[in-house]
């Protein structure tokens, strides 16, 4: 699956760029890094454009089962963030 290949890259992207382990991105914490981290992800593949459904089918796959409101809620926090903050705009592009 091609979408499948294009989630695992930006979840190594941005562990690498966040520093956050692979696997802890997909555990049940809510440290403020590792959210950060989902949600970049959340908003990356969005934005490739790949489905929410399909985002939480890769994210349920690694272990890590989100509810659709929380990947549509990190996709917005992550807009919210890229309005405000140059150095996020700058961040996602290298991301990219």
């Amino acid at each position: 699956m091609i979408k499948e290949k294009v989630f695992n890259t930006y979840v190594n992207t941005v562990s690498r760029k966040l520093d956050v382990p692979r696997e802890e991105i997909f555990t049940n914490t809510k440290k403020r890094k590792v959210v950060d981290a989902r949600q970049l992800i959340y908003y990356l593949c969005y934005t490739r454009p790949m489905r929410i459904t399909y985002i939480k089918d890769y994210m349920t796959r690694n272990g890590y089962e989100p509810p659709h409101s929380t990947i549509h809620y990190g996709i917005n926090q992550v807009t919210k963030k890229i309005e405000s903050d140059q150095d996020y705009v700058e961040l996602i592009d290298r991301l990219k």
